[in-house]
């Protein structure tokens, strides 16, 4: 929320600027173009990490079904763009040939995608469109592994990342190393330095976590929670998850066949099941001392692990005696509630803000890239813009509290947390009123909040961080003032 012009007007006249400046050059003009046509499309959050991160089994996760990953012929994979559409249906794009449709095989729980007759290396992209609630307000994409990185972090795959998607969700096992430096590359221009807003890490297949004990799952919540204060790592995200896609995606396709399955183990005793858990060759073979088919273990293995099987005939034994409680409660330890919840926070509500955030990179890439008359010009115009974009403050501030290093007690943090829009973007969410509260009772609120903030602001017994935190909520709740006054609720 911006006093003044909004950022994504802001950006608007930015663009048609720049597309006057660049009017002989057809190669800009259409990238500018191009980037005039993303403001008016779904928010596009990229999938991406190293190789094994779990990228794909994330994104089955936070769609519900299993579509990903379609591989490319040498194995490599390619950039996947999963969108909503009435029906499933895949098209590829090369570089040397027309979009093919692709032949759909539906299965029970998803798709396959038919790629036989492409060669190595001829697919670019392939966009599937898929009818799913998911995908509804963001575009997917499963990207191919980070691979390649150099000394500085520098690797390809991310850079066309950085280009292609508005959002990130960035995979790792530990948050360190060259993921690090990976997105640490990612602030080497003045949009990256003024707004790393745009960014998830995800420590991904927490399911390993602690020598495969099952409470391993709350350890790396621990560890992300520590990991998350860190400055090398908080400059460089938003937020940061722990997260089992493959739990978290078990959880949303099991069927009442694997949970019969599993409620068949849970009647073994733990001490008596455990040894026959301790590696996938002495499960699916050795004899069980229940009747289980080898296919039937085979399927549970492949669809929650070895860890997942432990955990999941625990939790049937402690209460959970149905399929439906079973699923919400692998779904709740895996840590995908909180992930998509974080995506919808940081992400999907701030979308506008995102996608204006992605065209002012691309105007940075192309003045630079391209100089000439009037190209300081608009560099001035893009670092003002920055400068006065009080959208990225209040994601900046949003993410600060949802760790404790601002020092603002529970009741303070929350609050300010909803002010700057931490439980919805709209005037009576921000304010904690009904949807349809009277525009009087919004004005009295949001006066009343904006005269206590100001007040702490200007408390010089609050350390500097808090101030600054209180200016920022003072400023949204003047851009509320502002909005009603303009009749907006």
């Amino acid at each position: 929320m911006t006093v003044g012009l909004r950022l994504d007007e802001a950006v608007w006249g930015l663009l048609h600027q720049a597309l006057q400046l660049y009017r002989d050059n057809p190669r800009a003009t259409g990238h500018l173009r191009h980037q005039l046509a993303r403001l008016e499309q779904p928010l596009r959050v990229a999938v991406a990490g190293p190789w094994r991160s779990g990228k794909s089994t994330v994104l089955n996760a936070i769609m519900g079904e299993e579509v990903a990953p379609i591989d490319g012929p040498d194995g490599s994979g390619i950039f996947t763009w999963y969108e909503d559409g009435p029906q499933p249906r895949a098209t590829a794009y090369s570089s040397s040939q027309p979009p093919q449709e692709l032949t759909v095989l539906k299965s029970a729980t998803g798709m396959r995608v038919d790629l036989v007759g492409w060669r190595e290396g001829e697919l670019r992209d392939i966009v599937v469109q898929w009818p799913t609630r998911a995908l509804r307000q963001v575009t997917l994409i499963d990207t191919p592994a980070i691979v390649g990185a150099d000394e500085h972090g520098r690797a390809p795959v991310m850079d066309r990342v950085l280009r292609d998607a508005d959002a990130v969700l960035y995979l790792t096992r530990d948050g360190r190393g060259t993921d690090l430096r990976v997105l640490e590359s990612t602030r080497d221009s003045r949009v990256g330095q003024a707004a790393p807003v745009n960014v998830i890490l995800v420590l991904s297949r927490v399911d390993e976590t602690g020598g495969g004990r099952i409470d391993g799952l709350l350890t790396a919540r621990q560890l992300a929670r520590r990991q998350h204060r860190d400055p090398r790592v908080d400059a460089l995200c938003v937020n940061l998850v722990a997260c089992s896609g493959l739990l978290g995606l078990a959880g949303r396709v099991l069927s009442e066949s694997d949970f019969a399955a599993l409620a068949q183990l849970a009647q073994v005793s733990r001490e008596e099941l455990d040894p026959h858990l301790l590696s996938a060759d002495r499960f699916v073979r050795a004899e069980l001392p229940v009747r289980l088919d080898t296919e039937v273990r085979a399927a549970l293995l492949n669809r929650l692990g070895l860890i997942g099987v432990r955990l999941a005939t625990t939790l049937v034994r402690t209460g959970c005696d149905s399929r439906g409680k079973l699923a919400a409660e692998l779904i709740r330890r895996s840590g995908l509630t909180e992930l998509r919840e974080s995506i919808s926070r940081f992400f999907v509500d701030r979308r506008d803000t995102l996608k204006a955030r992605s065209a002012l990179a691309a105007v940075e890439a192309l003045l630079q890239a391209e100089p000439g008359p009037g190209t300081g010009d608009l560099l001035s115009a893009v670092e003002q813009i920055l400068a006065g974009a009080h959208e990225f403050r209040e994601l900046r501030l949003l993410a600060a509290l949802r760790t404790t290093r601002l020092g603002f007690d529970a009741e303070l943090a929350a609050e300010a947390q909803r002010l700057v829009g931490g439980d919805g973007v709209g005037l009576a969410a921000r304010l904690g009123l009904e949807h349809d509260a009277p525009v009087q009772r919004l004005w009295e609120v949001a006066a009343d909040a904006q005269w206590q903030w100001r007040n702490r602001a200007e408390d010089p017994l609050l350390r500097l961080s808090q101030r600054r935190g209180a200016q920022v909520v003072v400023r949204s709740c003047e851009g509320m003032l502002a909005e009603l006054a303009e009749g907006g609720r």
